[in-house]
């Protein structure tokens, strides 16, 4: 039986894990990384809700409570849809670019308009909660100068308390802009 997922932990390859990974989207956008415990967490938590949502509406329906069904349904709805952005936030990557998105938000940027990307020390937010500490964070910043907001850090829920994934997806994010400011 053939496993591909094992060859991005080989390290053999320096493409092996953008081969092996299966969150590649249309367009050729990859993210370098798999989603963490925590976001996976989430996203089960945010699942099992809508569950019980959907079961409510049908107890609802038998019931006789239309109007209830409706609103049930539509929050059991709204929450999968939530689960499923929650599942796509990060740093994707692509032979056109640098793509980071968020729960409410997507910021594209072509690679001829990133300025750098490097790794840094900084105050990050802990599981995107107010709540700061000292750790590091991928900051990206443009061409002219701006600095996009780190989505990349060792304290969010893909990288806490696994610094070590947290390096290698930093570094695959940084020599992926190397290759393509070479260009």
């Amino acid at each position: 039986m053939s496993l591909p997922f094992l060859a991005a932990d080989s390290g053999h390859d320096e493409y092996a894990a953008d081969a092996a990974l299966p969150h590649q989207v249309k367009d050729g956008w990859v993210r370098p990384y798999r989603p963490g415990p925590w976001r996976v967490s989430a996203a089960a938590m945010l699942l099992m809700l809508a569950s019980y949502l959907l079961i409510a509406a049908v107890i609802m329906g038998f019931a006789g409570n239309g109007s209830g069904v409706v609103t049930t349904v539509a929050a059991a709805v709204l929450a999968v849809g939530c689960t499923l952005r929650l599942l796509r936030v990060g740093l994707w990557v692509s032979p056109r670019g640098l793509r980071q998105v968020g729960l409410l938000y997507t910021t594209t940027l072509p690679w001829n308009r990133v300025g750098s990307v490097r790794t840094a020390q900084q105050p990050v937010k802990w599981l995107g909660l107010p709540r700061t500490v000292q750790g590091q964070a991928l900051v990206v910043t443009r061409a002219d100068g701006v600095l996009l907001r780190p989505l990349l850090t060792d304290h969010n829920a893909d990288f806490l308390g696994r610094t070590e994934a947290f390096d290698q997806a930093a570094d695959a994010i940084e020599s992926r802009a190397a290759r393509a400011s070479a260009r």
